[in-house]
């Protein structure tokens, strides 16, 4: 049996505001790290801030090829929004 979910429309949403006390406007640094995962791969993100550091999963793939292409097209994109 599948159960239908009666998702948002992004229409309806209100925008993303960047909180007052929030750094991410000030991010030095990005890099991408492939991790093992329950038999998967796993891409994960590290972001450097002036204040501190947030590592965040991105995605996971069955294999390896997959998960560092992934890291590379996220850490380059990540990397042209740094400047």
């Amino acid at each position: 049996m599948i159960a239908m979910v009666d998702r948002e429309h992004p229409q309806d949403r209100p925008p993303t505001v960047r909180r007052p006390d929030s750094s991410a406007a000030e991010a030095r640094a990005v890099d991408t790290v492939v991790v093992p995962d329950r038999g998967q791969w796993a891409v994960d993100i590290v972001v450097v801030f002036d204040d501190g550091v947030v590592r965040k999963r991105i995605s996971t793939h069955r294999t390896r090829r997959r998960a560092d292409l992934a890291a590379d097209l996220i850490k380059r994109a990540a990397e042209r929004d740094l400047s």
